[in-house]
């Protein structure tokens, strides 16, 4: 299977460069799974697309300002640290620039409450760092560091808390679970109204989720690792929401692959409370164990994320689907509009 399978030619307008007010104001694509019928709607009206038992699932993962900017003292150099996963307290992968400057024993001052020190080169060219600081490491973060945007986001976010969703909690992602940007306090009183319930995993979500895939055949694209939890109250949320016949519908694809990695670690599929690091790779041919919906943006063409939703709605249909949101005029990517398969 080759990635230009999964091509498509997006017009650089339609790529959404700053968030709509209000979130749920962004529009919806309405796709059913079997027939591949498009309904064009606005966020604000999922819930009439919802049934009764029905279970969202989403990802309560939060981006912290992992962009940090510093200097040499030594030369008086200015580099750039995304931070990317942490090893212990003061220990962190991150991925610097200008990498030529940065070996190990190299030292870098960001503020007179934190300094960092090179450690180790590792085999993709990232650092390991050490980091100095006086304070509450994330406080620190929080003054001196700015979200990490996808590359394709060339405008400064003004507000930081809008690449975050109002429901996450537990800090650790360099990218945001784009999905759940739609909702609001509005659209959960209409869900909880219409009898759906909602649960929540945790994915932190790593860089790899901007790299695209490069190797022609998809099979031989290697797939970043990143860590997730699910806590027992979900985990008996879905055997419920399995019991009664609702469906167990994923917010975005990073909670898809947390669900779906998950009843894998069991031979009868069943979703057990748990904590573990996943690389899976959902392509098509892929069969699902766990997700009955899929809320989820627009993606990249030639992307992993474009994959996944090919492997549960359909290559063609998806594709077609794509054709459908340039010609409506849709806005894509991280800050664009959504789709809901079911």
């Amino acid at each position: 299977m080759l990635k230009s399978d999964f091509y498509y030619d997006l017009p650089e307008e339609l790529i959404a460069q700053t968030p709509l007010e209000p979130r749920d104001s962004s529009r919806l694509m309405k796709i059913d799974r079997n027939s591949g019928e498009i309904v064009h709607d606005r966020f604000f009206n999922i819930a009439d697309y919802l049934r009764s038992g029905d279970l969202l699932v989403m990802n309560d993962s939060k981006v912290f300002p992992a962009r940090i900017m510093g200097v040499k003292p030594d030369t008086g150099v200015v580099c750039e640290f995304l931070l990317l996963n942490q090893r212990s307290h003061n220990t962190w992968e991150t991925l610097v620039r200008p990498g030529r400057r940065l070996k190990v024993g190299a030292k870098v001052k960001f503020s007179d409450e934190l300094s960092a020190e090179i450690v180790e080169v590792i085999d993709d060219g990232n650092r390991i760092v050490r980091f100095d600081f006086d304070g509450v490491f994330f406080d620190i973060l929080d003054r001196i560091g700015q979200m990490p945007l996808p590359p394709y986001i060339t405008e400064k976010l003004e507000n930081k808390d809008r690449y975050n969703t109002i429901y996450c909690n537990e800090t650790g992602s360099a990218a945001a679970p784009t999905a759940g940007l739609h909702f609001t306090e509005s659209v959960f009183e209409k869900i909880r109204e219409k009898g759906v319930d909602t649960a929540y995993v945790t994915l932190h979500v790593g860089l790899g989720t901007f790299r695209p895939v490069k190797e022609d055949n998809i099979l031989d694209h290697k797939m970043h690792v990143e860590h997730f939890s699910i806590p027992e109250e979900t985990a008996e949320k879905i055997r419920q929401c399995k019991a009664r016949g609702g469906r167990v519908i994923a917010v975005g694809t990073t909670s898809c692959r947390t669900l779906e990695s998950a009843a894998g670690l069991s031979e009868n599929g069943e979703i057990r409370a748990c904590t573990h690091d996943t690389g899976i790779f959902i392509y098509p041919g892929y069969e699902f164990k766990a997700i009955d919906g899929l809320i989820t943006n627009f993606h990249l063409p030639e992307s992993t994320l474009i994959m996944l939703v090919s492997a549960f709605l359909g290559r063609d249909k998806t594709l077609a689907a794509y054709e459908t949101a340039i010609k409506e005029r849709y806005r894509f990517f991280s800050f664009g509009d959504s789709m809901f398969i079911s």
